[in-house]
């Protein structure tokens, strides 16, 4: 018996990469962890740049959202900070951002080799915490896939076929799409309940032992009768 929890997520955002740690700081503390299976999704926040678009991300937030250049390098250091608290690194200046349909295809792949974990920490760790470009730039992911234990030879005949994995990928967003996500991450714990946003690891572990319950739910016991346990039978009442 196992909870599965599955998220949509984009490399592109920043709070995909604080709410994985915030999840996983839940998932830590939980009595059934190691019967709880993640899978990740796909979910693209702009499918409709070109493949081989890249750009700096201060600029992109401040045109995306109508601010000022430096009032979006201020909202960057503002999740820099964020990310400081739970330990984790973030480049708060000098990202780039860009097309990641690759990468989910690559997701993909990892997931069917038991390595989609790895690959999605090191995609994060080269887009938030290395001072180097990640979009639009082949021989940087699949020096990424690599660190993540992928075959290289494999990784660049998936990125050579623009199809490998597309389907997948493209499923993952009309489900998205037909749950009501609008946005990530998005966290589906057993099709049951959903967690929109990176929220704090208190409601992670509020909806993991609520899906927990629903698999094994507390047996209300009715007592007094007779019965046998370790220690004897009940004795039937002499007159």
């Amino acid at each position: 018996m196992a909870v599965q929890v599955e998220i949509w997520t984009d490399i592109n955002c920043p709070f995909c990469y604080l709410g994985k740690r915030r999840f996983e700081t839940a998932l830590a503390e939980f009595a059934h962890r190691d019967e709880v299976r993640v899978v990740h999704r796909s979910f693209e926040l702009d499918p409709t740049l070109p493949a081989e678009h890249s750009g700096p991300v201060v600029p992109h937030i401040a045109h995306k959202y109508g601010i000022s250049e430096a009032q979006a390098a201020a909202n960057e250091r503002g999740i820099g900070a964020q990310a400081e608290a739970m330990g984790l690194p973030y480049q708060t200046s000098g990202r780039d951002f860009g097309n990641s349909f690759d990468m989910h295809r690559l997701l993909h792949y990892a997931l069917a080799h038991g390595r989609q974990e790895q690959l999605l920490d090191a995609l994060y760790r080269g887009n938030f915490a290395e001072d180097r470009p990640l979009f639009a730039d082949t021989e940087r992911l699949i020096e990424l896939a690599g660190q993540a234990g992928l075959d290289e030879t494999d990784v660049r005949a998936v990125l050579a076929d623009p199809q490998a994995y597309a389907d997948a990928v493209r499923a993952d967003e009309q489900e998205a799409a037909r749950l009501g996500a609008t946005g990530v991450p998005f966290f589906v714990f057993d099709r049951k309940y959903g967690v929109s946003g990176a929220q704090p690891p208190e409601v992670f572990a509020q909806a993991l032992r609520q899906a927990w319950s629903d698999h094994a739910p507390v047996l209300e016991v009715v007592g007094g009768g007779d019965a046998c346990g370790p220690d004897g039978c009940a004795l039937p009442e002499r007159d």
